[in-house]
């Protein structure tokens, strides 16, 4: 594993700075060069949902990183949803919405080309990876015993049968169609040899309305993110059939994009945003911060939950429940900086790869993502690795990544996604839409 400490700033790095033009075309050399006059604007208006994925914005603020390069404008606003943050940043700062924040994947290409703003496009830019893992699959209690855990092969047929005695399929859920816990629940079904458009019912459902649905006996399985795999645990709701780290080692999970106007218009104040963002997630990452970081998160104005609700994932300590051994590591809980591959915030191009290609494979918004060239092209036009590069060059950040890709990814069921060959990854998964 690399090094934790080798992504540390090096001394006297932290300077704010911008391009020399006022556009952001792509550079082939160089790093932003250090401007007198710094951020273009001192103002962002960015968006979070209150689970886990959000803390680098919220700690960039609270801390005052925004403050350090400038940024003494900026604004993290709670969102009620995904589809309101969603809305809210087809509206844009100008019309009282937001200038763009946290997201799913992979919601700022679907939002950049209109498939899901009712064909109205909104240039997007993805700019960092906030973290890594931090989600799982919960069940409900009524289930344990029935073997649903990371491999649920020996219990797919009683998955499938599940109608032939409760009068209904069995009931799955996450919060938002087409991204994120809707590709890690389908994933986890698929590889047991579940079939989630036709074995049972798959939908997008509050996660407050979800638990209750699994305390009621009307929800039977939920894709989510911390805290509420410890929750459901300890309020004795259901157990964990597997976390998200176990299905996919250090996977890309949720992601900082803005509208790609105001980036264009503000280069400088971008690349301050950045150097913030990393530092707050340098700040997330050590575990010294860690009590303090709960501690932030779990007040009304972000997550609003329990402290001690928030500590055993940020210890990386997870009762799973239904007699599956305990996790206890640091390193299978949130990251925000560096995990075992590497690089966290590093907004990998391979990785938004991967998430179209499952897009395809599900025949998600088919009209607008046709094929593996749309994908590959759509990937170049919202991904802004180039950026995040200057500003950690800015920043003094060492081990920058050399390479757009991450290299070969692998699953829990041995499924092997080459960002070389895309095609070779559906060729091989069994349950398709294509």
């Amino acid at each position: 594993m690399t090094s934790r400490r080798n992504f540390l700033l090096s001394a006297g790095a932290a300077t704010v700075g911008g391009l020399v033009s006022g556009s952001l075309a792509r550079a082939s050399t160089g790093y932003w060069v250090a401007q007198a006059s710094g951020p273009e604007t001192p103002n962002l208006r960015l968006g979070f949902i209150p689970i886990v994925e959000s803390a680098p914005l919220i700690i960039a603020k609270e801390k005052g990183f925004f403050d350090k390069h400038g940024m003494t404008g900026v604004e993290v606003l709670k969102q009620a949803s995904w589809p309101a943050a969603r809305d809210n940043v087809v509206i844009g700062s100008a019309g009282g919405g937001i200038d763009g924040g946290q997201w799913q994947m992979p919601m700022p290409h679907m939002i950049h080309i209109g498939a899901i703003t009712n064909n109205q496009p909104v240039r997007m830019a993805v700019l960092c990876q906030l973290i890594t893992q931090g989600n799982g699959i919960a069940i409900a209690g009524m289930h344990a015993g029935k073997g649903l855990g990371l491999d649920i092969s020996g219990a797919a047929d009683y998955i499938k049968n599940f109608s032939a005695s409760n009068g209904r399929k069995f009931k799955a859920a996450y919060t938002f169609p087409n991204a994120n816990q809707d590709f890690w629940i389908r994933y986890w079904l698929a590889a047991g040899g579940v079939d989630p458009d036709q074995d049972i019912d798959l939908l997008a459902v509050p996660s407050a309305e979800t638990v209750q649905g699994m305390r009621n006996g009307t929800m039977d399985a939920f894709s989510t993110g911390d805290p509420w795999p410890y929750r459901i645990v300890a309020d004795g709701i259901g157990f964990m059939a597997a976390l998200t780290q176990q299905i996919w080692p250090f996977h890309p999970e949720e992601y900082l994009a803005i509208r790609a106007d105001w980036v264009e218009q503000n280069p400088r104040a971008t690349q301050a945003v950045l150097m913030a963002v990393m530092e707050a997630q340098q700040w997330c990452d050590d575990p010294a911060n860690r009590e303090e970081l709960t501690r932030i998160l779990s007040g009304r104005a972000y997550l609003n939950v329990p402290v001690e609700v928030l500590t055993p994932p940020f210890q990386g300590n997870y009762e799973l429940g239904d007699g599956k051994p305990a996790v206890q590591d640091f390193n299978a809980g949130p990251l925000y900086w560096e995990d075992g591959r590497g690089s966290v915030s590093y907004p990998y191009k391979s990785h938004d790869l991967w998430f179209l290609t499952e897009s395809l494979r599900w025949g998600f918004h088919a009209r607008f993502l046709p094929d593996l060239d749309t994908a590959r092209r759509l990937v170049d036009e919202v991904n802004r690795e180039d950026l995040w590069r200057e500003a950690a060059q800015a920043l003094g950040v060492k081990n920058i990544p050399n390479n757009t890709s991450r290299g070969t990814e692998r699953f829990f069921d041995g499924v092997v996604f080459d960002p070389q060959d895309p095609q070779a990854y559906l060729n091989s998964l069994k349950i398709k839409r294509v």
